[in-house]
């Protein structure tokens, strides 16, 4: 076999890293973002345009993103008109029973059709996601068929929905292309419907819950779409952003965290609009991810020599999966046996992971929960627009302990909403990301 120069130091940096990596014994444990499986791709939304690509159809895992899918089959349904948007919703014991970031809806519960879409674009709430699923499809894996089914006629061929929320499954894959290739068509064939992703916050039942799309909130001319994390995926995005009559779709898998990974898709944004306005566009069918977001050889190989891992990798990409929380008692009752599988604690929803919350109560059951956790909202004000309530149920299933708690915070914002409370005479506990 005949290798040309820009082949062999293809291969040869892929064995050197494949090498060094078994050599610092982290092989087994990173995560697929550290074992190479960042990839992004931007698009000019009116032509379908590639602007930019690095590794556009490497399959990886979608995580929340795939609540674009079941919303687009939500909308779907709305211009048949089989749903209305003040329409009710049942929750079924499946629904209610997945694990966070949710609503913490409970079975017999109802929700209306424009609540539950506020709910995936802003919370990604993983219980209201399977209950438009049982809604459309009757059961969660028949919706799933339909979600691939959907995909594939779309023109996303390496596309595979398991489940309506992005939840780990080993089946569940897409590309970069593909969800760009999404994005595309539900602001096409749904205009009336994108202006969804748009929303900052809203408020449900007390509780005033805020986006997750941070990038969104910021970047000029952004108007969504979705946030989607697990610990197999990395940290994804997908982004557009409109400037004049001129809008362009970014998709990121595998940022090694949620900061990270927006600060790469506003540059890659701002590389989109540059290369459209000079008229410029890249066709590739398969492009290695640019030298800023590679690890950097010299600091893997220092590393393998001296026994240890590098302290501060230089690239986006880390090569150590972040470290395993205690959330054995949120997990739901499905949850995987691999580790690697499982879900951060505030990130099952697209929260980043390294965010703090404070717990104002512990009770036997949700009702009282949410109003503790609603009435010190109400006592916080403006820095509840810093975070969401999030109920969260652990003990065993025939005790249930529900602890009313607001996440979302960095840890300056959490030690100032619990002294605020304490002043009023309200309990509160900090709660570590990391404890």
């Amino acid at each position: 076999m005949h290798l040309n120069r820009a082949g062999f130091i293809k291969a040869f940096r892929f064995c050197l890293v494949g090498t060094i990596l078994g050599l610092m014994g982290l092989a087994a444990s990173a995560s697929p973002a550290a074992a190479g499986k960042y990839a992004s791709i931007v698009i000019d939304a009116d032509s379908g345009a590639i602007l930019h690509a690095a590794n556009p159809d490497s399959r990886s895992y979608p995580a929340s993103l795939t609540k674009v899918m079941t919303l687009f089959l939500m909308f779907d349904e709305l211009d048949a008109g089989r749903f209305k948007m003040d329409s009710m919703l049942p929750v079924s014991a499946h629904a209610a029973a997945q694990a966070p970031s949710k609503l913490a809806l409970e079975p017999g519960d109802k929700i209306s059709v424009r609540n539950a879409v506020l709910a995936l674009v802003t919370k990604s709430a993983n219980d209201v996601a399977v209950v438009i699923a049982e809604a459309i499809g009757g059961t969660e894996s028949g919706f799933a068929q339909m979600m691939t089914r959907k995909a594939h006629a779309l023109g996303m061929r390496n596309t595979t929905y398991r489940n309506a929320s992005g939840l780990p499954d080993l089946g569940q894959m897409s590309t970069v292309r593909d969800q760009a290739t999404l994005a595309r068509a539900l602001i096409g064939h749904h205009p009336g419907y994108y202006k969804y992703f748009s929303t900052r916050q809203f408020a449900y039942e007390g509780q005033v819950i805020t986006t997750h799309n941070r990038l969104m909130l910021r970047y000029p001319g952004a108007d969504g779409i979705k946030t989607g994390y697990i610990h197999a995926s990395g940290f994804n995005l997908i982004s557009s952003a409109k400037r004049g009559d001129t809008r362009i779709i970014g998709v990121v898998f595998g940022g090694a965290t949620g900061a990270s990974r927006d600060k790469h898709m506003g540059q890659l944004l701002d590389k989109g609009f540059a290369k459209l306005k000079r008229g410029e566009t890249v066709e590739v069918a398969e492009a290695e991810a640019e030298s800023d977001d590679m690890p950097n050889i010299d600091e893997l190989v220092a590393a393998a020599q001296s026994a240890k891992a590098p302290a501060k990798p230089s690239g986006k990409i880390v090569l150590k999966a972040p470290p395993a929380k205690k959330v054995a008692m949120r997990a739901p009752s499905r949850a995987a046996s691999n580790d690697d599988d499982d879900d951060d604690d505030e990130a099952v929803g697209d929260a980043d992971p390294s965010s703090w919350s404070i717990q104002v109560g512990a009770f036997s059951e949700y009702r009282p929960a949410h109003k503790a956790a609603t009435d010190a909202a109400k006592k916080l004000g403006g820095l509840v627009s810093k975070g969401s309530i999030d109920i969260d149920k652990a003990g065993a299933a025939k005790k249930p302990v529900y602890r009313a708690r607001i996440s979302g915070f960095n840890e300056d914002q959490a030690r100032a909403a619990c002294k605020r409370l304490e002043r009023a005479g309200k309990s509160c506990k900090l709660v570590n990301p990391n404890a």
